[in-house]
């Protein structure tokens, strides 16, 4: 049996298909970029059409480096959480562009909702909160105001992109794996079922839904390659990643910080419920069980310094971001509060817009560009104490993503937190957990604990900040936040 596991790591602003090695080492990549459409504030789409062929092309460039479909054991898919497709079960073609997880268009519609009372039990059923961000509400206004959707009738499927994504590879197969249906507000968290209730809530086509798998398994296979490769993992990229920093046991906690930021913290067998505005959501799913986390999400990270170079035109690379904070001593009061998208945990508003509050003359290009960078710890400080709060402090924190590669901002978090920093050698867990499911689910690891062992090598940041310097600061991001939510 070949031991190469090939990962689709579909991202939200583009898409990669890797290889892995048993012992973990990635042996290939190729990435593509993806179209981001903005057609009106608020509002994001990607043309799913795009993503397949560009996810497709990549798969098969690395299916040819290793030397063949034969020669790949299994196929495990990780994806942008929340994001909807909508296509035609016959002809296998999107019907209506995807709504991406950043948009905002429902955000009266949850309000509505919200002021009726309902979020108590959305809480309760669900383990998120009533917000634009899960799917649910973005299929509900995408039936009433996309005609095409009805008219399809028992043709439409409806799903998030590893839906879409296994749709296409295997030509017909509809499934979805817990992790995202955990997240489109329509699944029981404790059962692992669809909700009727909640599916009526958001009036959505209970007929067009995938049916709900485990995170690991043989769900079919892909002929497209040139011989059958099983595909045997999936999972939301943000489950992925915690499974790919081997966050395995109760308390274990890491933060990816991609197009946004997310913190997940393992808890067990148990659901947790939050006092405090944090999600809880499925872990991942195995042989029908499920482990759980808390979650906090940050909508703006990555996305941010992005902005930065392609609107504000502040700098040529995100690698110039590093230079530009340790270029200057502090912040010279500047905060920056990355509300692009609306705010999320634990402030949820999803109306806030953005700031650049504490300019003065004695600030420069470097100040704003270190204030982005700050903001992470910023955010992630937030985050730490509503996970406190609600019982689930973190001792250390493991991070990933692609903004981590900085070691200025990756400083920062330990500094901030007062707490040790852990990052791994190869960053990308998020493909890292896809392919230890798909070990796990081809039969090459026993268990995810034995898949763990692909994690490699760490370093660490120890926290080294004076107490008054850390609350000055904390000081100021706290006044920012406040003027934010108070204007939204």
């Amino acid at each position: 049996m070949s031991e190469t596991l090939l990962v689709i790591d579909e991202g939200t602003t583009s898409t990669r298909a890797m290889l892995f090695a048993a012992d973990g080492k990635c042996i290939g990549s190729q990435a593509a970029e993806l179209t981001q459409h903005y057609p009106a504030p608020g509002l994001v789409e990607h043309d799913a059409a795009e993503i397949w062929d560009r996810t497709f092309d990549c798969t098969k460039a690395m299916v040819e480096k290793a030397g063949g479909a034969d020669k790949i054991a299994a196929i495990g898919i990780t994806n942008q959480r929340e994001t909807i497709v909508f296509w035609d079960k016959t002809t296998g073609e999107p019907l209506t562009p995807a709504i991406v997880w950043q948009d905002r268009r429902t955000a009266q519609m949850c309000r509505d909702l919200k002021a009726a009372g309902h979020e108590p039990t959305v809480q309760a059923r669900t383990g998120l909160l009533l917000d634009p961000y899960f799917s649910g509400s973005k299929i509900g206004w995408a039936m009433a105001n996309w005609p095409q959707l009805k008219e399809a009738g028992d043709r439409l499927a409806v799903g998030t992109i590893d839906s879409w994504l296994v749709f296409k590879l295997t030509g017909g197969l509809h499934v979805t794996d817990a992790t995202n249906a955990s997240r489109t507000a329509l699944m029981a968290i404790g059962s692992g079922h669809w909700d009727d209730g909640l599916i009526d809530l958001f009036d959505a086509p209970r007929a067009a839904l995938p049916e709900i798998v485990d995170c690991a398994g043989k769900y079919g296979e892909t002929t497209l390659f040139g011989a059958p490769i099983p595909i045997c993992g999936m999972a939301g990229d943000q489950q992925a990643a915690t499974i790919g920093q081997a966050c395995l046991d109760p308390g274990d906690t890491k933060a990816t910080f991609g197009t946004g930021a997310f913190v997940l913290t393992q808890y067990g067998a148990k659901q947790p419920t939050s006092k405090n505005r944090l999600l809880a959501t499925i872990a991942w799913q195995l042989g029908g069980r499920r482990a759980y986390a808390l979650e906090g999400s940050v909508f703006v990270a990555g996305s941010l310094i992005q902005w930065l170079r392609d609107s504000l035109k502040l700098i040529a690379t995100a690698q110039d971001t590093e230079g530009l904070a340790r270029s200057v001593a502090d912040n010279a009061g500047v905060y920056l509060v990355p509300a692009l998208s609306g705010l999320g945990a634990p402030w949820w508003e999803a109306e806030a817009r953005g700031s650049i509050s504490g300019l003065s003359f004695t600030a420069t290009r470097a100040h704003v560009v270190r204030a982005a960078l700050e903001a992470m710890a910023h955010q992630a400080h937030d985050l730490k104490t509503a996970f406190a709060a609600d019982g689930a402090d973190w001792k250390t924190l493991r991070i990933d993503g692609g903004m981590v590669a900085n070691d200025w901002m990756a400083q920062d978090l330990a500094d901030m937190l007062d707490l040790a920093v852990e990052r791994p050698a190869f960053a990308e867990t998020t493909a890292l957990g896809a392919a230890m499911l798909a070990g796990v689910g081809c039969g090459l690891f026993k268990d995810l604990q034995a898949a763990s062992a692909m994690r490699g090598e760490i370093a660490t940041f120890e926290p080294d900040m004076m107490d008054d310097t850390r609350q000055t600061r904390l000081n100021g991001w706290e006044n920012a936040v406040k003027s934010v939510v108070a204007s939204a």
